[in-house]
């Protein structure tokens, strides 16, 4: 038991407080440099994790740059102030302050741990430039009977450089604002309540010193608390109504003017002392000479002691009485009247402000009182030296002073004399621990010589002095006065040590007496490293090693521990030594330490440990009672009795045992009271799970399966009034201690009945063997279902674990659950391992249906002789009530694996194709997982398989029907079709598609670059059947994920002006620009679903939604189906407005259109409707539409269809062929020019110009057979037949004029003037495709011909036109 420093608390995230109060080191942060809450960091690298490490060398380093670098040594430059209940911390600097407040998280190794987290942040400053110089945080007892010790309420103390203090909530609420003196504050301290010691000494009252320049002022703490606690109602009242006034007590202070002496850094007020008659006379006659008259009484004085230069330390003394304390009188404003702030211009002015600052502007500084003068009566006085700092020790009779020599002095505060110095702690911290001696840890043998040897004596109070020197990195702890350096550690040059040197304001001498409060005396801030620790130092280290019997024993301890450590050949000599040395330890509480580290060792074998305790045992037994530690000698016997079990458990398994009893299918199914065509189904479906099971999870060979070390068998089991009990372990210790027990058993190679007797008679209760054997069968599933007779060895356990008394008891009620199979069921239902639970769920039916039996038998022969016939009939019900919990759990049980093997089962994909998202693994399944999944549990499992799989819609609705002939073999189709039958509600395929879609919606958005992802969604979604139930998910789906970058793509595209380009799109829409022409295009898919759902909803009722039998008593979230049911009817007008802007969004993604701005395309109404909730009555735009909106309109709709058209019949030679494996996948859906006339319709757009357009824009690019069936859907054939001859025209002039060649020259001569005239005119550079063949050009014209009528101007050009084409084509045939 030597010192030690513990760590207590973390910081979540002291980078945040360090970037707050630092901001030019924002930048600048080393990786990993603090601890950091992985929730929150973005920028974790692996090498920064070494910070966790101690690593820091114990070398001091040169002094310069390598010990203060501001990335580390920031909090050097804070104040820090921790309260002493550990339940507020202080960090600040200049105007800013950080609160920060413990909370229990856990931590990433899952342990519960204390972490200080930001409470509150903000600037404290008031008036312009003041600066913070030092802060308290002061806990404040409660005063309620039924507080147990921790603190009402922590107040935060602060000290300005203006000269103010203010006083803070933690929520950084001002209470109160004192200005005592116009220099700026230089210490804050606080002394509290404590219980003398002894009778002589004085009481001390408590007290908040505050230390300027040239003063001291002393604040009551009785008047101090009443007052706090009065303002706190305050806040709360006002806060609550604004009209309520309460006005606290004054505030009483002394204030004490220091004269004669240069500068003061520190001080320490020691309190009320008196002098001795000794001292009185030599104090008169110092100062009053040899004539000097002295009262009978001493006089009481206050003390204080000033640290700084001239002198280096000086010592005043107050008498009590010679001053009337002064009274500051409180002005309190509430919330409603904060501008009526009150001055009392006697002795200051006091307030609270709920927005943590005063009055912006003072029309004058409250009054100051003048100080009362108090010369210094001595010092230390040493010109060179100069002070820096002061600690008080607990008891009020030590100080610690550190200065600039880089010196520790330790004083006598009653005497006034330095006792000792250490040398080289530079910019030392310094703090006290004061440890009070446990009396319960005294030596029985020792009682008669010494004198606190009564227990009922005193304890005796030890003070340590703990000095840090950050330039060494060391903590060292000191035994005082002169005691020997008692610990070191190495903890880093950039700590902070905290000493507050109080505990809890507001006790008494009546309260006191029954709180314990929980605090810390000393405390040790990393930042490197981000937490807290505390120093623990034992009691028996501040007695001197000759009379300290304790040190002896320490001292054999540590001989102890490095024998243990040491490799020796020869055991029987170091067991020797070993129990010599043990029984050598005086102290019962060492011997015990010793024992637990021996039974612990790893290098000892059995034979030893069980030879030293039995050693131990021997010799505390042939002691005389009155001299036996209890505890110890109970602990011997128990770790005796877990020796022996260890024993006999490792024997039993170490015998050749081996069943030779043949084992069969027949055997197997008489044991489990199965018939064949079960046992035949039981056994396709393990091997099926077993196939699939074997593909995805891997499995080291371990061969230390029923083997344990004797110190884990030690640390994993304990006693407790003769009952062996497991401590708290984990999941795989405890499957390795039942492995321990039961697996050798298991396999048959140990004796069932022998171990089971062996550990019933060491004192393991039948449920917690129940507990430890299913823990191993359910974690050993492989081996299990590699071996087949372990089904046997299994029975034979629960059969033999169930007769054990307190198992199953006979006088249980028939007509209730036994909780002995209720334990079994409940582990089968929590188990992962679906195939060992199956398993042990038919053994434990099959032993359950048994005893039951045996029961009813013996019943019924008892009631024969009394034909107690309603008794006999009670038995029966009970034997069937608990039959029916079995069935149903192997119902369960059936059903899950059956679930569990199809969510194995893999199909080999491409590795291009396959996300990440894809190739994460499903969690295992279990019945209880199922239970708490709610309805859409199963269906949500199965979606998520699917998505891991990708399997398309249509593969659903082949598997749902029965089985293929011609594809039998297909084992995911099967093992679908299987999950079908057995699931019949839970996956009916509208609700499986719905949740598919859902699973894929869901998956999209976490990486919405994924665009098939989206797509499949919307193929599931139009899947769906009900139409309430596809309405209700297209809905969802738009509201949750869909609408919110729809409208961002929408507002960007309109700000833009056209398709924006790949950086825009990832920056406002958060993915690329193909995944957003992808996305517009399945938002219509779903608008349009959506309307196609809304027609047809009134014709469907909904569905029922049913659930098997099985798993009627099913608990969780509501399904999605269900949520889908419960949507509103939404407004199609509205849908389709929005299924118009996206068509519109859509179509400038798709073609790379510019001059666009889809919003732009609709007036104030149709704008504002946009992007409202779809099932909300928007007000739309309805009547006549402005021209020019109509003309931007149909300018847009005519972009359109060029641009489709020649996406889809450009023969452009340089086309990139994988820009057009994109487009082929965009467009595959969509019929664009039919699409924009069905736009025109609802943008008041001539449909029919459109459709002139189209066929004009498909003989352009010499398309003409499809030019053709589309004249068919045009209604103004004449005004197209005049688009077409200027097409003619083009094609003929180019074919006459463009190649010049000499038979076009002559043909060209031929022809009419007025032809030649208009063909010159034409410009036959717009034409798409000039290679079209003149018999083609020759069908066109006679096209024009018969939609021109014979009245049309144009008509005698188009004849003219069919004889210059037949000549041209004369010559080419």
């Amino acid at each position: 038991m030597a010192c030690s420093i513990v760590q207590f608390c973390y910081f979540q995230d002291l980078q945040a407080a360090r970037d707050f109060l630092f901001p030019h080191l924002r930048e600048e942060t080393p990786s990993g440099a603090v601890r950091r809450d992985p929730s929150k960091s973005t920028n974790w690298e692996d090498d920064g994790w070494g910070a966790w490490e101690e690593t820091e060398p114990q070398e001091p380093e040169e002094e310069g740059n390598a010990y203060k670098t501001p990335k580390t040594s920031w909090l050097q430059d804070c104040v820090l102030s921790l309260s002493p209940t550990n339940d507020l911390m202080v960090i600040a600097r200049e105007q800013k302050a950080v609160f920060l407040v413990p909370k229990w998280k856990y931590s990433d190794k899952g342990k519960e741990e204390m972490q200080f987290a930001v409470g509150w942040s903000g600037s404290l400053n008031v008036e312009e430039g003041e600066c913070v110089t030092s802060a308290l945080c002061i806990p404040l007892a409660s005063q309620k009977r039924s507080s147990t010790g921790r603190p009402d309420w922590t107040c935060i103390v602060v000290g300005f450089t203006s000269g103010y203090v203010r006083f803070y909530t933690e929520n950084g609420v001002l209470l109160l604002a004192q200005l005592l003196n116009e220099d700026p504050v230089l210490q804050l301290k606080c002394r509290t309540y404590e219980i003398p010691r002894h009778p002589g000494v004085t009481e001390q009252n408590e007290e908040l010193s505050i230390l300027y320049p040239a003063a001291i002022v002393t604040i009551d703490g009785f008047s101090l608390f009443q007052s706090l606690r009065a303002c706190r109602n305050q806040v709360a009242k006002a806060t609550a109504s604004g009209n309520e006034h309460i006005q606290p007590p004054p505030l009483a202070y002394k204030k004490w003017g220091l004269q004669d002496i240069d500068t003061i850094i520190d001080h320490a007020s020691i309190g009320i002392m008196t002098l001795s008659p000794f001292d009185q006379m030599k104090t008169a006659s110092n100062i009053g000479g040899f004539n000097a008259a002295i009262k009978n009484s001493p006089p009481a004085m206050s003390q204080y002691i000033t640290v700084g230069s001239n002198p280096f330390t000086g010592f005043f003394y107050a008498l009590e009485g010679s001053t009337q304390p002064l009274l500051s009188h409180v002005a309190l404003a509430v919330a409603s009247k904060l501008t009526s702030a009150l001055f009392n211009a006697a002795s200051g002015w006091l307030g609270w402000k709920s927005k943590h600052e005063e009055e912006a502007v003072q029309k004058q500084k409250p009054k100051v009182e003048p100080a009362t003068p108090l010369a210094v009566r001595f010092g230390l006085p040493d010109s060179r030296r100069h002070g820096e700092s002061i600690c008080l020790s607990p008891c009020n009779t030590l100080a610690a002073v550190t200065d600039d020599f880089g010196r520790v002095i330790l004083l006598d505060v009653s005497r006034g004399i330095a006792i000792r110095m250490w040398k080289g702690y530079r910019d030392a911290q310094i703090g006290w621990i004061q440890i009070v001696e446990d009396l319960h840890e005294r030596v029985p043998e020792k009682v008669d010589f010494s004198p606190f040897g009564n227990t009922q004596g005193p304890s005796r109070v030890a003070q340590f002095l703990v000095i840090y020197a950050p330039r060494r990195g060391i903590l060292e702890v000191w035994s005082t006065q002169q005691g020997p350096r008692v610990g070191a550690f190495n903890v880093g040059k950039h700590c902070r040590l905290l000493y507050p040197g109080y505990k809890i304001m507001g006790l008494n001498n009546v309260i006191s007496q029954s709180w314990q409060p929980q605090t810390y005396q000393i405390c040790l801030v990393d930042p490197v490293s981000g937490s807290v620790k505390t120093v623990n130092v034992p009691f028996h280290l501040a007695l001197s090693d000759k009379k300290s019997e304790r040190a002896k024993d320490m001292h054999l301890v540590k001989k102890l521990s490095a024998l243990l450590k040491t490799k020796s050949p020869n055991l029987d000599s170091v067991e020797t030594e070993i129990r010599e040395l043990i029984l050598d330890i005086k102290y019962p509480a060492t011997k015990k330490q010793a024992l637990e580290s021996i039974l612990a060792s790893e290098r000892l074998p059995f034979s030893c440990l069980r030879n030293i305790t039995q050693t131990l045992m021997d010799t505390l037994k042939n002691q005389e009672l009155e001299s036996v530690d209890e505890g110890l000698l109970q602990f011997c016997a128990n770790k005796l009795k877990l020796l022996h079990l260890y024993e006999s458990v490792s024997q039993l398994n170490s015998l050749d045992f081996h069943s030779d009893t043949p084992f069969s299918d027949n055997d197997l199914a008489l044991l489990l009271r199965l018939d064949e065509k079960e046992l035949l189904k039981l056994q396709t479906l393990l091997e099926k799970y077993k196939q699939e099971s074997i593909r995805t999870t891997v499995r080291f060979s371990d061969d230390k399966d029923g083997v344990l070390p004797v110190k884990t068998f030690l640390e994993h089991l304990e006693y407790e009034k003769d009952v062996l009990n497991v401590k708290k372990i984990s999941e795989e210790e405890y499957v390795a201690l039942g492995s321990f027990f039961f697996w050798k058993c298991l396999h048959g190679e140990s004796s069932t009945e022998d171990m089971c007797h062996a550990l019933e008679s060491a004192g393991l209760s039948p449920q917690l063997l129940l507990s430890l054997l299913l823990s191993v069968w359910l974690s050993k599933e492989k081996d299990i279902l590699d071996k087949p007779q372990s089904v046997c060895c299994l029975h034979t356990m629960l059969s033999l674990l169930s007769k054990m008394k307190v198992a199953i008891d006979e006088t249980w009620d028939s007509q209730s659950v036994s909780p002995w199979w209720q334990q079994m069921r409940m582990a089968c239902i929590q188990s992962e391992n679906n195939g060992a639970a199956l398993l042990s769920a038919h053994v434990g039916h099959s032993v359950a249906a048994q005893i039951s039996n045996n029961m009813a038998e013996k019943k019924f022969s008892q009631t024969a002789l009394g034909t107690d016939w309603e008794a006999l009939t009670d038995s029966w019900e009970a034997l069937s009530l608990d039959t029916e919990y079995w069935k149903l759990l192997l119902k369960q049980l059936e059903d899950c694996l059956i679930l569990q093997t199809l969510l194995h089962s893999r199909r080999s994909l491409p590795a291009s194709k396959v996300s990440a998202l894809q190739a994460e693994p499903l969690p295992r399944l279990s019945v209880k997982k199922l239970l708490e999944g709610g309805k859409g549990g199963i269906a949500d499992s199965v979606a998520k398989w699917i998505f891991k799989q990708d399997l398309s819609p249509d593969v659903l609705k082949l598997a749902n029907k029965e089985k293929d002939l011609e594809n039998p073999d297909e084992p995911k189709e099967d093992l679908l079709h299987l999950a079908y039958e057995q699931f019949p509600c839970s996956l009916e395929l509208d609700v499986l598609h719905a949740h598919c879609c859902w699973e894929y919606v869901v998956q999209w958005n976490k990486d919405p670059e994924e665009a098939r992802f989206l797509v499949r969604s919307i193929e599931h979604l139009k899947h769906i059947l009900n139409a309430p139930v596809q309405n209700g998910i297209a809905l969802m789906m738009w509201n949750t994920f869909l609408v919110k970058r729809f409208s961002a793509a929408a507002y960007l595209m309109d700000k833009v002006g056209k398709s924006p380009k790949d950086r825009l799109c990832r920056r406002d829409v958060g993915m690329s620009d193909t995944a957003v022409t992808s996305f517009l295009g399945s938002c219509l898919d779903l608008l349009q679903t959506l309307m196609e759902a809304d027609v047809s909803r009134d014709e469907m009722q909904a569905p029922v939604l049913d659930t098997e039998d099985a798993w009627l008593s099913v608990e969780g979230p509501i399904s999605i189906v269900e949520l889908a049911l419960e949507q509103k009817h939404i407004h199609y007008p509205l849908v389709e407005h929005h299924s118009i802007l996206c068509s519109i969004l859509y179509a400038v993604m798709r073609f790379a259109l510019k001059t666009v701005k889809p919003l732009s395309l609709f007036d104030s109404k149709g704008k504002n409707a946009f992007f409202k909730d779809l099932t909300s009555i928007q007000l739309l735009p309805s009547g006549e539409m402005d021209p020019n909106f109509i003309s931007v309109r149909q300018q847009l709709l005519l972009k359109v269809v060029s641009a489709a058209v020649q996406t889809q019949h450009s023969i452009a030679k340089d086309r990139d062929h994988s820009e057009e494996a994109i487009s082929t996948s965009f467009e595959k859906d969509q019929d664009w020019p039919v699409l924009a006339v069905d736009l025109a319709h609802h943008l008041q757009v001539n449909e029919d110009i459109v459709r002139r357009h189209y066929v004009v824009e498909l003989y352009n690019y010499g398309v003409d057979h499809l030019g053709e069936e589309a004249i068919l859907q045009v209604h103004d054939k004449e005004v197209l037949a005049s688009q077409l001859l200027v097409l003619t025209g083009q094609r003929l002039a180019y074919a006459l004029l463009h190649t010049q060649t000499k038979e076009g020259m002559e043909l060209l001569a031929r022809l009419p003037p007025t032809l030649c005239t208009w063909l010159k005119t034409m410009d036959s550079q717009d034409l798409q495709n000039t290679e079209v063949p003149i018999t083609t050009t020759a069908k066109l014209v006679n096209k024009v011909i018969e939609l021109l009528p014979e009245k049309h101007g144009q008509y005698s050009l188009a004849l003219h036109l069919i004889e210059a084409v037949e000549a041209i084509a004369i010559p080419s045939l």
